[in-house]
């Protein structure tokens, strides 16, 4: 048997698949830094890699459907000689533990959300093909893990930061808790060293993800200071635009609000998920806020921050959801006129709550409740857009647009990379990473066509 230390002769070799949201996005690059350490060596290509590691989403029955068929596909290039050894890390990995095995049994290794650091031993025994270890799973850290010395994945101009992990929240519908575990702020100083050292790796816009981020600090400081943080974060040389995900409506403070409209750093946008309106709904779900209070806070925002773009998401077809209470969140949406919307058919999960509450919906139901909403978002996010005609935005370059000569891609403060729109920059020599303005010349459905007016900086 070979030691550990030697698993292999010349150059190890690895690809990576990351699946996901963006703070699996952060555990993806941990690992890349910890493998890149290591001594191995990134490759682009599957099927040129001694290790392929796949890091999983395990949230919802689509993501773990993708999450296994591309797991098998691994499997399917290792059989045939392609591929040395497949490594399933992340939430599906956690979330199904040894049964993994069981419904995909030719994956050399498995390690789980709290076993990532340690993700170079199960290569190292995936390469040597032992056995009698084949999963790694640790139970959840009292303190958040480190994501320092990451291998982004990102375009360098960008990155994720996580501020805390895990969630206490009880929402009957989530698997959240389940795989990721009790909320664990991470220290101030702590997320402070992260992005200088983002920042001095060329991050211009810093994007704060967690769980549930208008929580952070309650259970370490015994108060919650996202507010503080986000004003340090501000002070950080090099960043340029800081944008808030996941903003839960529960913990926002007369501070907070504040600091979202008085810090230049910030962009005007939030994502605040508020999955229904419905009382009966929200009760149901065990989101902890009603109605009322939900539209006092929307009030409240729009006022403090001028401009903002708001995105949320919401769930149709929760089990007992009623024809009338689905025209109630219709409705909310038409009066609000978020500028931002994803809406998602409900998912049953068999380890949840909800799973097992009376009036589950056919999921034709679910499918024809989603497109309505989606039809009616779109009505009002084409005419967010047409009201953008003729503005100067400043624009975050993101690289040159494949289709056009001569164009670039881009996004405004109202676009999250992956999730939200692009703008279409017509210039010349821009790079990415750069900021510049843009005179916004034409609509292209949700996207935006644009022209650079000014020098890049």
């Amino acid at each position: 048997m070979k030691s550990l230390s030697t698993p292999a002769a010349g150059p190890r070799t690895f690809a990576f698949v990351s699946l996901g949201c963006p703070k699996n996005t952060v555990d993806s690059e941990r690992m890349l830094g910890q493998l890149a350490q290591d001594g191995y060596t990134l490759v682009p290509d599957t099927e040129a890699a001694d290790v392929v590691i796949v890091n999983t989403c395990g949230f919802i029955e689509p993501a773990r459907q993708e999450s296994l068929a591309v797991i098998r596909e691994m499997l399917e290039r290792k059989k045939q000689g392609q591929i040395g050894a497949v490594v399933v890390a992340g939430c599906l990995a956690e979330r199904n533990k040894e049964l993994l095995l069981e419904q995909v049994p030719g994956v050399d290794q498995i390690v789980g959300v709290f076993g990532r650091d340690e993700i170079r031993s199960a290569v190292d025994r995936a390469l040597l093909q032992q056995t009698e270890q084949r999963t790694l799973f640790r139970p959840a850290p009292i303190r958040t893990l480190e994501d320092t010395a990451r291998l982004r994945i990102t375009p360098r101009h960008f990155a994720y930061l996580k501020i805390s992990e895990g969630c206490d929240r009880l929402c009957t519908y989530c698997s959240i808790p389940h795989m990721r575990g009790k909320h664990v702020t991470k220290p101030i100083e702590e997320v402070l060293r992260e992005a200088r050292e983002l920042a001095a790796d060329g991050v211009r816009e810093l994007i704060v993800v967690a769980q549930d981020s208008t929580y952070y600090g309650l259970d370490l400081y015994g108060k919650v200071r996202l507010a503080e943080l986000l004003r340090l974060l501000a002070q950080v040389d090099g960043i340029e635009w800081i944008r808030l995900l996941y903003a839960y409506p529960e913990h926002f403070t007369d501070e907070l609000l504040q600091t979202l409209g008085s810090t230049p750093k910030i962009v005007p946008y939030l994502d605040m998920p508020l999955q229904h309106i419905n009382d009966r709904i929200l009760r149901r779900m065990v989101r902890r806020v009603d109605r009322a209070a939900t539209e006092r806070l929307i009030a409240q925002l729009r006022q403090a921050v001028p401009g903002l773009v708001l995105r949320t998401t919401f769930i149709v077809g929760f089990p007992g959801e009623t024809e009338a209470e689905f025209d109630e969140l219709r409705q909310f949406l038409i009066e609000q006129k978020f500028e931002r919307v994803g809406v998602f058919p409900y998912s049953f999960e068999p380890d949840t709550p909800s799973a097992k509450l009376d009036g589950h919906l056919p999921e034709e139901v679910k499918r024809q409740r989603m497109a309505q909403l989606m039809e009616t978002q779109q009505a009002i996010a084409f005419a967010w857009n047409a009201q953008q005609v003729g503005k100067e935005l400043e624009v975050i370059i993101d690289g040159r647009d494949p289709e056009f000569a001569g164009h670039y891609q881009g996004r405004s403060y109202a676009d999250a990379p992956e999730i939200d729109s692009l703008i279409r920059v017509k210039g010349k020599s821009l790079r990415p990473g750069d900021l510049v303005r843009a005179k916004v010349t034409a609509v292209d459905g949700y996207d935006l066509a644009a022209r650079a007016v000014g020098q890049p900086r």
